[in-house]
């Protein structure tokens, strides 16, 4: 379902294990930039109820992920932390179109939301079957299908809203592009890292 054309090394899921404290940090905060991310489309976008009503669902979502994640981060007995710089993302963003028409900007925004999904939906399916706290597995397993859930809308919005786009070859891009950049992660234990 999610095509990715590069899995992640299995040695990651060892070292988040590991570090689950990075782990769990991180995580936080990729929840709180995936609900900004949504608002952030929304603002660009308002004349479009059908995204506004779905990106508000997701953002709310990724929200009460945060606070989920800062639960465990808590009762485990350590801090939230601070947030970090996410160089995967921020690869990403170089892909994303930042002229052209406006339809064109808005299926790459949409495309590079459902990408971040789609790796984490991956990264959370890695962690639902090697976590050795069966809490957590179960925890990331329902984050799993949440994520996969919200790559599906997100390219559902971008086949709906880029009728003048080639949504499916710019998709295969961002994949290609993807599997280049993920190439040089999964190195340390976050989300992306």
């Amino acid at each position: 379902m999610l095509h990715l054309q590069l899995s992640t090394d299995p040695r990651w899921a060892e070292m988040a294990k590991k570090d689950l404290r990075a782990l769990l940090i991180d995580h936080a905060w990729c929840e709180h930039k995936a609900a900004s991310n949504a608002m952030s489309i929304i603002v660009r976008n308002p004349g479009l109820t059908d995204l506004v009503e779905a990106l508000s669902r997701i953002a709310e979502e990724e929200m009460a992920h945060f606070g989920m994640v800062v639960q465990r981060i808590r009762e485990r007995g350590w801090t939230l932390g601070p947030e970090r710089k996410d160089s995967y993302v921020n690869e990403l963003l170089t892909f994303v179109t930042k002229d052209g028409s406006g339809e064109v900007r808005l299926v790459d925004r949409l495309l590079f939301s459902a990408m971040i999904e789609a790796r984490s939906c991956e990264r959370f399916k890695m962690l639902s079957e090697t976590a050795t706290d069966p809490e957590l597995r179960s925890f990331y397993r329902d984050l799993m299908e949440s994520e996969a859930g919200h790559y599906a809308t997100f390219i559902a919005l971008a086949r709906k809203h880029g009728p003048g786009v080639d949504v499916d070859a710019r998709w295969k891009a961002f994949l290609t592009f993807e599997a280049t950049v993920v190439g040089r992660y999964g190195i340390n234990p976050e989300m992306h890292g």
